[in-house]
């Protein structure tokens, strides 16, 4: 049977930069691998960050799409049925940082999946910096990503103190109180990812994984939250990080949680940005295509487009 594991956390978590790593790592110890960008939006920018991966021991693939939950699942399942045929030793799914946990289950519990794959790991990433008021439908994605969790990791551990890690934890432990669940989480994995060693991804590709219960509300993805796309944006480096920043800020925007996607500079080079209310970063990246996301509750388009064209 084909082993497959799940990355997952919530907006601006860092799960494809830690997804680098653990794939990375599979890569260099012989294992063949299939990687299934599982998106809701209608560009999967996550795809592009990880082009690089794509050789002989590593295939990537990917659904996207504005389609409704039903459809969604469908095509999830067909990917799956899909890439179950291409003789791979792991397949690792990553999805939206507003992804129900429950589909990637249910799905792999029914026929003929059931039949062809292993769930292996759940890994949950952990944002170190998580924003301390979040709304209820946030909390209710970030507990119910970790309720059944073999590992939770946290990212940006090189860029918070022990107190900013242990807020976090405390948070994602009231996030589970709230929805009912009786898991609490005294350990976590916090380490620099850069210095991660074999025994390191020793441990997280034996860390399993759980099944917990939990109230789930009555929250749909698509009445809380939703996924805006401006294309062909030209901005320049200091517009970029201006408008990101406002429209955090500006209220008339909405209620904004993250802010990501690809751009040339003035330079005609490609970079990256992602931002999230606590962290803005703008990189370089070897290619990209020219789209900003904004995700988030209550959006006025209007409001964001003012903004981006500034």
């Amino acid at each position: 049977m084909v082993k497959i594991d799940l990355i997952t956390g919530f907006l601006g978590s860092g799960k494809t930069t830690f997804l680098r790593k653990y794939a990375s790592y599979l890569i260099t110890q012989g294992q063949n691998i299939g990687i299934l960008e599982n998106d809701f939006g209608a560009v999967n920018v996550d795809m592009m960050l990880l082009g690089d991966l794509r050789g002989d021991n590593c295939e990537l693939e990917m659904i996207s799409g504005g389609c409704d939950a039903d459809t969604h699942r469908r095509r999830f399942k067909t990917k799956l049925i899909s890439m179950g045929m291409c003789g791979y030793d792991r397949v690792i799914v990553e999805p939206s940082g507003i992804y129900d946990v429950d589909e990637f289950f249910d799905t792999l519990h029914e026929e003929p999946l059931d039949g062809w794959y292993q769930i292996g790991n759940v890994i949950t990433v952990l944002d170190s910096n998580l924003e301390e008021n979040l709304p209820e439908g946030a909390d209710f994605l970030l507990a119910s990503q970790a309720a059944n969790a073999g590992c939770i990791i946290l990212s940006k551990t090189q860029e918070t103190t022990e107190p900013d890690q242990k807020n976090a934890v405390d948070h994602l432990n009231r996030a589970l109180e709230k929805i009912g669940c009786k898991r609490q989480f005294d350990k976590v994995f916090a380490k620099d990812w850069d210095k991660l060693t074999d025994e390191d991804f020793k441990k997280l590709l034996s860390c399993g994984y759980r099944m917990e219960n939990y109230l789930k509300p009555d929250l749909t993805q698509e009445k809380t939250f939703q996924s805006l796309y401006f294309m062909n944006m030209h901005l320049t480096e200091v517009k970029l990080q201006e408008a990101a920043q406002k429209l955090f800020s500006d209220k008339s925007c909405g209620n904004v949680f993250r802010v990501k996607g690809f751009m040339k500079n003035e330079k005609e080079q490609w970079i990256e940005l992602n931002a999230t209310q606590k962290n803005l970063v703008i990189s370089p990246i070897k290619m990209g295509q020219e789209v900003i996301i904004v995700i988030g509750e209550q959006l006025v388009e209007d409001a964001i487009r003012s903004c981006l064209e500034v």
